[in-house]
């Protein structure tokens, strides 16, 4: 069985994935494998450095990725090249990965499932972890280096929350319950999905 797993961000998406592979899914995070290519070193930084500069290179011989964030919520253009860069990678990258399941169900991590349009197509099931924006924001903007201006334009840049539901197979609703609460619903969903084959 092969699941997409998606949320806003700040929804708690990546808390659900890990919860999932502790119940045995093999997870495949691309946000994992996005910042692997653009660590030092990192197999995307040829192609993005020769795009956009060698300014977009941070001290650290990784992507700079502030001013990569700041480039591409200016213009729309640097957004297409910095995603015909990476999108192709990341999905060589992810189907890698998944082909290590060995027969477990497999729960791919893509913060912009809808966004990417051919997503749907490629799983069985669509878990959507959704919450109210004003909590999307408020979780963003506690992270070290951000703030609630740079929360806000990304939850504008991500699908509506409507268009997340719209595509979804299940939904849990993370805003205004425990841990204890968003765990029990985690293994509720997941218990019942792979009791039956997939399609039903």
């Amino acid at each position: 069985m092969r699941v997409g797993l998606t949320g806003g961000i700040g929804s708690g998406k990546s808390t659900v994935a890990q919860w999932l592979a502790g119940l045995g899914a093999q997870v495949v995070d691309s946000d994992a494998i996005s910042r692997a290519l653009t660590a030092a070193a990192g197999a995307a930084l040829p192609a993005l450095a020769a795009l956009f500069g060698p300014e977009v290179i941070g001290p650290d011989g990784a992507l700079d990725r502030s001013r990569m964030r700041a480039l591409v919520f200016a213009d729309e253009q640097a957004r297409r090249k910095l995603e015909g860069v990476l999108h192709p990678m990341i999905a060589a990258e992810t189907e890698r990965q998944a082909s290590a399941a060995g027969g477990r169900p497999v729960v791919f991590d893509v913060p912009l499932l809808v966004e990417s349009g051919h997503w749907r197509s490629r799983v069985d099931r669509v878990l959507v972890v959704d919450c109210s924006e004003s909590t999307q924001i408020e979780r963003v903007a506690a992270r070290p280096g951000w703030s609630a201006a740079t929360a806000r334009a990304v939850v504008a840049q991500q699908a509506t929350r409507a268009a997340r539901r719209a595509i979804s197979d299940a939904v849990i609703f993370n805003d205004g319950i425990s841990l204890v609460e968003l765990q029990a619903a985690v293994k509720h969903i997941y218990g019942h999905w792979t009791d039956q084959p997939p399609g039903l």
